[in-house]
């Protein structure tokens, strides 16, 4: 599956139990086609005591999202697909809602 999507992009979850949370990619795992978005999908994490942390406890992370989930948000704050094309000789991604690259 190729991924369309890159660290940076302004995203919005399309299905799954987070739908229609909004963030910024924050890193993508190629191998297995899924994406960290920020502030989405937050998990919680029980830490063992530790001789950094003696106390233990609980902390809070995003867990990864399958990348067939999100989809890139337009700037006018609409969700479109991405395509790729040739302008000038430079492959480029454009949305294919509006035409314009990316």
């Amino acid at each position: 599956m190729r991924i369309k999507i890159k660290k940076g992009d302004k995203v919005r979850v399309i299905s799954g139990s987070n739908k229609g949370s909004e963030g910024e990619i924050i890193s993508i795992k190629k191998g297995t086609n899924k994406a960290i978005v920020e502030g989405v999908n937050i998990v919680k994490k029980h830490n063992k005591p530790s001789a950094q942390k003696p106390q233990g406890g609980i902390s809070e992370k995003e867990a990864p999202i399958h990348i067939s989930n999100l989809s890139l948000i337009t700037p006018d704050g609409k969700t479109t697909r991405v395509g790729f094309r040739y302008d000038d000789g430079a492959k480029v991604r454009y949305s294919k809602k509006t035409n314009e690259a990316i």
